[in-house]
């Protein structure tokens, strides 16, 4: 073969699009390198909501104390007693607090493995070095503890973790199966309700096989049904439209909000607080952080704070929705702009 046939076969094989999109691919790997090493290699509490039970002037010595430690991993608050720690820490006001007892040498860490066993230990590890210090002891309470079957919290992330899986790969299927833009509003409208019902048989199935089936989770499966039709129809309505907008590059990006910046931010593999300041601040507004957050609240914390997350969820919804729509009817007139008027 010559020299010009071989360059003309690769010319044949690899088209400039098709150079485009392998660009795209490895830029989509070296981001998810560096998301994912990014937020997860090396974890600091900062600024954990912690509180504080102590009579008197103890309680502010103590929020003092524990104010002043380096690098502020705590954002120490006074509470009135036990009793309001305990619903705090239920509510998801707190992640953590310390009942001081003057009268005695042993004081009570009060924390919760339900909400990330990695948050837990790390709060154990601080005030038992902070107690010890003062030439007391601790000994800790999980006010809502993780399922012996759920190692580490980390089921609930999991399962929210396929349902966006689930959502994003269905409707990409449905978007490149005649091609990577809506033809028209009425063929928008079909993929739509199709994602849909593929939502609400995946959030069931979801939800049965880490409640019933594996007992991973507690929690109300109807909850957790509601939740897993919410986020995979949330990512698969987002994915169609920003595969209306952007074509088959659409997927790239549904990969590049869905995975490669909510995973690694969701607050699953650690959470939210252990974050570095970006991953934490963007990971309540993508639909894994506000699931697994959802997810969490439904199996550990009596369904509590869960508003914000939901109405997170149910944004994606709706502008996938929007877009989608819009999207589909924008490429309709152009079409019927181009055609002859004899034509239309």
């Amino acid at each position: 073969m010559t020299r010009n046939g071989f360059l003309g076969e690769v010319k044949d094989a690899v088209t400039p699009r098709a150079t485009l999109l392998v660009l795209g691919v490895i830029a989509l790997q070296l981001l998810f390198i560096a998301s994912y090493v990014g937020a997860l290699h090396d974890p600091k509490a900062k600024d954990v909501p912690f509180g504080v039970v102590a009579p008197g002037t103890a309680a502010e010595q103590a929020v003092t104390r524990l104010d002043r430690l380096p690098g502020s991993p705590l954002d120490p608050r006074t509470v009135a007693d036990e009793a309001a720690a305990r619903e705090q820490i239920m509510n998801r006001d707190i992640d953590g607090a310390l009942i001081v007892n003057p009268a005695r040498t042993t004081d009570t860490l009060l924390v919760a493995t339900g909400g990330g066993a990695v948050l837990a230990t790390t709060l154990e590890r601080y005030l038992t070095a902070l107690e010890s210090s003062q030439q007391r002891s601790l000994r800790t309470v999980d006010v809502a503890p993780a399922s012996p079957d759920d190692f580490d919290g980390l089921s609930s992330f999991y399962v929210v973790v396929g349902w966006c899986v689930g959502g994003y790969l269905c409707a990409s299927i449905l978007a490149i199966s005649t091609g990577a833009r809506p033809a028209n509003p009425r063929r928008a409208v079909i993929r739509l309700v199709v994602m849909a019902l593929v939502a609400i048989v995946g959030g069931l199935g979801g939800a049965v096989i880490v409640g019933p089936i594996l007992d991973a989770l507690p929690g109300s499966v109807l909850a957790l049904w509601g939740l897993g039709a919410l986020v995979t129809f949330a990512v698969g309505a987002a994915t169609l439209a920003l595969q209306g907008v952007f074509g088959i590059v659409g997927i790239g990006l549904a990969i590049l909000l869905v995975v490669i910046a909510g995973n690694p931010s969701a607050g699953g593999a650690l959470p939210l607080p252990l974050l570095p300041p970006f991953w934490q601040a963007i990971g309540p507004a993508l639909p894994p952080g506000a699931g697994t957050w959802v997810a969490r609240s439904i199996a550990y914390f009596d369904g509590n704070d869960t508003t914000a997350a939901l109405l997170v969820l149910s944004a994606w919804a709706a502008a996938g929705i929007a877009i989608t729509l819009l999207a589909a009817t924008l490429r309709k007139k152009r079409k019927d702009e181009r055609l002859p008027t004899e034509a239309r």
